[in-house]
C-alpha cells in the first residue's frame, strides 16, 4: 500500500517531533518545518499528501501561509491546528483555505482520524465530464474549466463540488454534504460552500442556490 506523505508545519519543536514519531508508527511519510517560509523552500521539492499546520507561528500565521499556498494552486489538504478555538478563529481559518481544523490541546487519534479523512474524502464519481452553467467538470481528477480557463478548486472545494453534481438540480441538505464528506461541523459547509461560490458564481448566473431550510442546490443552467 502506498505510504502518504504528510508535511508538519509547526514551531513548536517538541509537538513537531511528537507527531513526527506518532505518524510515522502510523505508516505516514513525514517531513517538517519550523516556518512558513522552511515550508515553503521544501514544498519546492518535495509533494506531500496533506499538510498539518499551526496557526500561530512567527513572521507569518498559518492563515496567511495557507492563503499564499491556494493561491500558488496547491489543492492539497490542509489541517489546521491552534490554541485558539473559537468558532471565529476556526472560520477564519476555513476562509483562508484550510480543509479542517483541530483546537490544542488534542487527542493524537484525533488527529490521526482527521488525517485521514480528509485524505480519504473522494465521493464516487463518474470519469466523463460533467457540464454546468459555463463550466465543464471532471469528478475524477477534480479538473474545473470555463471552457478556455482552468479553474483552481482546493481538496475540500472538489470534493464539496463533486457532491454537489452527484445531485445536480436536486436539494442536498447540509447534513447529507457533511456526512458524505466525512465533516462534522455543518458550519464546515457553510463556509466552504461561500468558497466554492465565489469561484462558480458570474455577474448573471448564481449556480449554487441556497434553499432555506432544506440546504444547497447545483443547478446545471
Amino acid at each position: 500500500m502506498t505510504q502518504s506523505h504528510v508535511l508538519i508545519v509547526d514551531d513548536d519543536t517538541r509537538l513537531r517531533q511528537l507527531l513526527h514519531k506518532y505518524l510515522e508508527r502510523e505508516g505516514f511519510i513525514i517531513s517538517e518545518a519550523a516556518e512558513a517560509a522552511e515550508a515553503d523552500d521544501l514544498l519546492k521539492f518535495i509533494t506531500p499528501d496533506a499538510i498539518i499546520m499551526d496557526v500561530m507561528m512567527p513572521h507569518k500565521n498559518g492563515d496567511i501561509f495557507t492563503k499564499e499556498l491556494r493561491k500558488k494552486g496547491f489543492t492539497l489538504p490542509i489541517l489546521m491546528l491552534t490554541a485558539m478555538g473559537d468558532t471565529n478563529s476556526r472560520i477564519s481559518g476555513l476562509e483562508a483555505g484550510a480543509d479542517d481544523y483541530l483546537p490544542k490541546p488534542f487527542e493524537p487519534k484525533e488527529l490521526l482520524l482527521r488525517l485521514h479523512n480528509l485524505l480519504k474524502r473522494n465521493p464516487a464519481a463518474v470519469d466523463e465530464n460533467v457540464s454546468f452553467g459555463p463550466y465543464q467538470y471532471t469528478p475524477a481528477n477534480g479538473h474545473l474549466s470555463n471552457g478556455k480557463d482552468a479553474i483552481i478548486l482546493t481538496s475540500a472545494e472538489q470534493d464539496l463540488l463533486s457532491a454537489l453534481i452527484k445531485n445536480l438540480n436536486q436539494v442536498v441538505s447540509r447534513e447529507q454534504l457533511a456526512s458524505s464528506l466525512h465533516i462534522d461541523n455543518i458550519r464546515t459547509i457553510d463556509v466552504q460552500m461561500t468558497r466554492l461560490r465565489k469561484k462558480l458564481d458570474t455577474k448573471t448566473q448564481h449556480l449554487i442556490q441556497t434553499i432555506r431550510g432544506k440546504g444547497y442546490r447545483l443547478i446545471s443552467a
